[in-house]
């Protein structure tokens, strides 16, 4: 007992014999693939933001140079957005047991004295900090936002953006000075051979210098992080891919089966109640729409619009949680007509849609002109053949391919046709 070390700064304190360099390096290397991916389709899903198009959209202000890459997003696919926001977050949720696992098998390195034996050594250190630290902050804030819990201070969107950029900064630097040697080991023949020859092998002197009994093998512990990231996955999926796997996503908070009946019994992320939207402001006779362009300024009831002709699109509902609807059936106005009737006969323009919600960061928000000018994109009044309920943004609402749910404005109330 007395030689028993008690300071994890000791290599002799940790005692797994499951740690060593082939062990991190197989967890390193799924997070290499699975990271870059969560981060091209992170940035691809800001992107439909278009928060260039105007202020109103740019949830990062101050972003500077970190937007150098956005580009205007298209309006189809219709499931483009639920495909990148989809693979983000099922692919950030099923990777939570391998960054832990990768985190355990290397805090012994952590702990390692002295801090710094050189400038180099001190600049590595620093990046293990960032690094570490990033993800941790990544995930954690990336699993709070499925979950509707923002506990976090400040607004989700500006963390994690600006978050990513520092956590991949230092990913980049360390996948740089490591993959060479992580994808060694993971080649190093002798190191599937058996547990004794596997120990042997420990390019990055992971491996414990006093290892305990092993209670399972280092084969084994792979494959229970493994199991527990297709378990992960499997409550999850269903969320953005809907169909039976939805009765699966028991993880995620619009997972299972359809809330209610009949035709407006599907998901919704923001009730009419927790809006502020009452009954008597959206009824017919309190309710106009207020349609301004070059034409100048009209007001239409919903009984105007029934009027004008009435188109229809099959369009899903996809937002940043992760979570999409089924394809529902919209019927309404299609919104390059309303540009028209603002004046707008050939060339369709950008467009700021406002709701009767009065506060919040998403009661406004500008649609691009190819989005405008889309034959599928409607001032949608019905849904499946009904008309919308007040939760589905009675008495009428934006419906648009391919554009993160929360820009598809409920409850709206003003429309503006211009460069915006």
């Amino acid at each position: 007992m007395r030689d028993r070390p008690r300071l994890p700064s000791s290599p002799a304190f940790w005692r797994s014999p499951l740690r060593g360099t082939r062990f991190t390096a197989v967890l390193g290397l799924v997070l290499l693939g699975g990271i870059t991916v969560m981060f091209v389709t992170g940035l691809v899903s800001y992107a439909a933001y278009s928060p260039d198009l105007s202020p109103v959209n740019d949830t990062t202000p101050d972003k500077g140079l970190l937007g150098f890459y956005l580009f205007d997003w298209p309006a189809g696919p219709s499931w483009l957005y639920r495909l990148t926001q989809g693979t983000h977050v099922t692919l950030g949720v099923t990777l939570v047991p391998v960054l832990l696992a990768k985190l355990w098998s290397v805090v012994p390195k952590l702990f390692a004295l002295p801090p710094a034996r050189s400038l180099a050594h001190a600049l590595e250190r620093l990046s293990l900090l960032l690094l570490v630290g990033g993800g941790l902050f990544e995930f954690t804030t990336g699993v709070l936002n499925i979950q509707l819990e923002y506990v976090f201070p400040g607004s989700f969107y500006p963390l994690h953006f600006y978050g990513a950029w520092v956590f991949m900064s230092a990913f980049a630097v360390h996948a740089a000075l490591k993959t060479p040697a992580a994808v060694r080991a993971v080649r190093e023949r002798s190191a599937a051979v058996g547990e004794e020859r596997a120990t042997a092998v420990d390019e990055a002197g992971l491996a414990s210098t006093r290892p305990a009994e092993p209670t399972v093998s280092r084969r084994g512990a792979l494959r229970l992080v493994g199991a527990s990231s297709l378990l992960l996955f499997l409550t999850t999926v269903g969320q953005s891919l809907g169909g039976p796997l939805r009765r699966t996503a028991l993880l995620a908070p619009h997972g299972g089966a359809d809330p209610g009946g009949g035709p407006n019994g599907f998901q919704i992320n923001k009730t009419a109640a927790y809006a502020g939207i009452t009954e008597a402001e959206t009824s017919a006779d309190a309710w106009r729409l207020v349609v301004t362009g070059p034409a100048g300024t009209v007001r239409l009831s919903r009984a105007d619009l029934l009027r004008l002709p009435q188109h229809s699109s099959t369009l899903p509902i996809a937002c940043v949680e992760g979570w999409s609807t089924a394809d529902q059936w919209w019927r309404g106005v299609r919104l390059r007509d309303l540009a028209a009737l603002a004046g707008y006969d050939t060339a369709v323009p950008d467009l700021l849609v406002e709701s009767l919600q009065r506060h919040g960061a998403f009661r406004r928000a500008a649609l691009r002109a190819n989005q405008v000018s889309d034959p599928r994109s409607l001032l949608a009044l019905y849904v499946n053949g009904e008309p919308l309920s007040l939760d589905h943004g009675h008495p009428a609402r934006i419906i648009v391919p391919a554009l993160p749910g929360v820009h598809n404005t409920k409850w709206v109330a003003r429309l503006t046709f211009g460069d915006l």
